[in-house]
């Protein structure tokens, strides 16, 4: 499965701070129960990433709204 492939299965996401100053994103779903734990620095790379991501993904978005293109 890659990152354009789509899926039935759902799942919940959570990201907090541990009591042990790390950050964790803890995944849970059907058969799923996958805490991650970051150093904060990585996280800042991981949500840096993500916002990154998103701005692309606005960038699709914002062409395939525009209707057909013009020649």
């Amino acid at each position: 499965m890659g990152i354009n492939s789509e899926s039935d299965i759902s799942a919940n996401l959570q990201i907090g701070p541990t009591t042990l100053g790390m950050v964790r994103i803890y995944i849970e779903g059907d058969g799923i129960d996958l805490p991650m734990d970051f150093e904060p620095e990585e996280a800042i790379e991981i949500a840096e990433e993500i916002k990154a991501a998103a701005m692309q993904a606005q960038k699709v978005n914002a062409k395939g709204s525009k209707g057909p293109k013009k020649r």
